[in-house]
């Protein structure tokens, strides 16, 4: 006949309640194995307030651009070893796509539209993240471009010519629309810029006599202005968010990837039409939102892409704004 103790009865009961728990364990890890994650990522919007201005992120993916001849004024050796401070790989560089949806003053407004569908494989993703954020793009009531390089502006039309946000007015700077739908500069431009040109006429051409055309410093929505900030392309704007004291500044192109043209202002992307005044136009910014604390919205930054410019050293750090499930 077996006795129990005191010791045998804290044991038995100690075995008693961790059972269940390896039941649970062993009946997660089957299931587990059973039901493998999905291999797509969640929908790629995200959503605050800048007072009572309501933004929303979009995200379009990404393109895996070549190190090599990216940056013009740097060594390959310096970019690569800025890459792996950032833990990036050294040999490309992943530029992500991250469009602003505003909502204010009743209006339904966009901060350019991405690649469209004429993208990388690995973009594209933005009419899904947009619809999965609850937009339709029927309902929009104004698309606003900051300029006219193809990822800003090729979802305002598929390539088989259907508009894809049929009922909204588009407004561009007027000096990016002067140098861009200029015949002359076409026709002078090298063979290489041609298809820039012919690209933003497959764009705008069919709505050109509709298209807004407004002057740098011009709201372009109710508490939304606009600001020359020249160099990436000749007419490249950046857009200001201002509801009471709260502020976002839509960087745009002002900087590519953070990670090497915050840290390295002077650093010249391939993609800088002026690299001088975009350098300038770069210092410029950067210095304004650090010393104001203003919030900052990068379009190649990594998704939410938004947060705070900190001097560092010669350069400058993004300081990413804390993910919160508040809006």
């Amino acid at each position: 006949m077996t006795t129990l103790n005191r010791r045998h009865a804290i044991a038995a009961g100690a075995a008693a309640l961790t059972a269940p728990a390896i039941v649970s364990a062993l009946g997660t890890e089957a299931l587990a194995q059973a039901a493998p994650a999905a291999a797509a990522q969640a929908p790629g919007f995200y959503r605050y307030k800048v007072g009572d201005i309501t933004v929303t992120a979009i995200n379009d993916g990404f393109f895996a651009r070549p190190l090599e001849g990216f940056v013009r004024n740097a060594e390959l050796s310096a970019v690569q070893a800025a890459m792996s401070a950032a833990f990036l790989p050294t040999n490309a560089l992943p530029i992500p796509f991250n469009t602003l949806v505003v909502e204010t003053g009743g209006r339904l407004v966009l901060l350019d539209t991405g690649n469209g569908n004429t993208g990388a494989p690995t973009s594209g993703t933005w009419m899904a993240n947009f619809r999965a954020a609850g937009f339709d793009p029927a309902k929009v009531d104004s698309v606003v471009i900051s300029h006219f390089h193809g990822d800003h502006i090729n979802g305002v039309r598929l390539r088989d010519g259907t508009a894809v946000f049929p009922n909204a007015e588009i407004q561009a700077p007027a000096p990016e629309w002067a140098f861009w739908m200029s015949d002359e500069r076409m026709n002078a431009a090298p063979e290489a810029m041609r298809g820039a040109f012919q690209n933003c006429r497959r764009v705008f051409g069919p709505v050109a006599a509709n298209v807004k055309r407004f002057e740098p410093g011009t709201e372009v929505a109710p508490g939304v202005t606009s600001m020359a900030a020249y160099g990436h392309t000749p007419g490249h704007c950046v857009f200001v968010i201002a509801s009471g004291n709260a502020r976002l500044t839509y960087m745009a192109d002002v900087t590519n990837h953070p990670a090497l043209f915050v840290r390295n202002p002077d650093w010249a992307a391939v993609f800088d039409m002026d690299a001088d005044v975009a350098r300038a136009t770069r210092h410029r910014m950067l210095d304004m939102a650090a010393s104001e604390k203003t919030r900052v919205h990068f379009y190649h930054a990594p998704f939410p892409s938004n947060g705070y410019i900190a001097k560092d050293g010669n350069g400058f750090a993004l300081v990413p704004a804390q993910w919160t499930p508040a809006i």
